[in-house]
């Protein structure tokens, strides 16, 4: 068991130096105006880059897709352009990287879409969340999200294809391949689960309805960019930012089922990390491993005793850590190691600069 994390897997075409991956992680320091990647940003991520796979912080397909203020962007050519530095900066460090394509559909507030009402998959609001502005300063200010409008047809074809483009364009930037943010109560997670979704046309109602969104997106992407470099991120038991679903085991191993048919390179599966939650059931794991036969990534509370046990029951094949990559540049050697991981400092995530980003040490004795 020892080794499990240190053996060498393949994902597609890519052969990985480990199993570890740094997952994806809203760090809100993008360059303004503009939305783009930048040098801090290509430091940070190449400080990380002795991870197996590093998947980079969600970034929004459109203007109109982005959540929180200070998110990097995909869709300009000054930000293909900003993340072609990071891109570099990893590969130069023989790093693998892919992009995290996000929209997050109603979890926004106008002032973060140039005033426009966000979309969903229905008109029905996220309760009890709250986003953050650019309120004129360098700390974040916190709003109530707003009712959204539900997508029309035209609507629904139109994000379909600012997916597909920002996928090419992730590739274009250097990206290794792209990871499809299905989680989290974003976009596509409002229209997979039931209670954020009340359409009556053939994108709600019935599991197969509410994951047609989803098929339809990992198709085009699949299609501009081949299957082998997509890979889709899903969080089945959370609830988070106001998404419940009323049969989750039953959804979810419906949608791992579905990706498994369009044979998409990896599943990520976000487990709940809240301090006090509930362990993921092991049935509904094994549910998963049989519906989905590609390369599982699972996150979420995972120390390396449990990353090791849950790649040799067979319930994973790579594990990520998130918090303990963002004071711990060189986690894959503490582990190795068994060496003692940094805290690190909640009050420098969001926002702001260098300090709590790249000026985490690595360890010595």
């Amino acid at each position: 068991m020892k080794d499990s994390l240190f053996s060498g897997v393949k994902l597609g075409n890519l052969s990985l130096k480990n199993r570890i991956v740094m997952p994806p992680m809203t760090r809100s320091r993008a360059s303004q105006p503009g939305n783009s990647a930048n040098e801090m940003m290509a430091e940070y991520y190449a400080q990380r880059a002795t991870a197996g796979l590093i998947v980079a912080e969600g970034t929004q397909i459109s203007a109109m897709g982005q959540g929180y203020a200070w998110t990097p962007g995909i869709y300009t050519q000054e930000q293909i352009a900003g993340w072609k530095k990071v891109t570099d900066a990893v590969h130069a460090k023989d790093g693998v990287i892919f992009a995290q394509l996000w929209h997050v559909g109603r979890v926004t507030h106008p002032d973060n879409i140039g005033g426009e009402q966000p979309i969903s998959s229905s008109k029905l609001k996220a309760e009890n969340v709250k986003v953050f502005i650019d309120n004129g300063s360098d700390e974040p200010g916190f709003v109530d999200v707003v009712m959204p409008r539900e997508m029309t047809k035209d609507d629904i074809k139109a994000v379909i294809e600012e997916y597909r483009q920002a996928a090419l364009n992730a590739i274009a930037a250097g990206f290794d391949g792209i990871e499809l943010h299905a989680a989290n109560g974003y976009l596509i997670n409002q229209f997979i689960d039931s209670q954020a979704n009340n359409r009556t046309d053939e994108y709600g109602g019935s599991v197969e309805n509410r994951l047609r969104f989803l098929s339809e997106v990992v198709v085009a992407m699949s299609d501009a960019i081949g299957s082998d470099r997509v890979g889709v991120r899903l969080a089945p038991l959370t609830s988070l930012n106001g998404t419940v679903d009323d049969n989750p085991i039953e959804t979810y191993t419906a949608a791992a089922a579905l990706l498994n048919k369009l044979n998409i390179v990896y599943l990520h599966i976000a487990e709940v990390d809240w301090d006090d939650a509930p362990d993921t059931p092991i049935s509904f794991k094994q549910g998963i491993r049989d519906a989905f036969k590609g390369i599982i990534i699972c996150a979420g509370r995972y120390d390396a005793y449990k990353a090791k046990q849950s790649i040799v029951d067979g319930f994973s094949d790579m594990v990520a850590f998130g918090r303990p990559f963002v004071a711990n540049p060189d986690l894959p050697s503490r582990i190795l190691n068994g060496q003692p991981l940094a805290p690190h400092d909640p009050n420098t995530l969001f926002g702001g600069n260098e300090k709590g980003l790249t000026d985490y040490p690595e360890y010595s004795e």
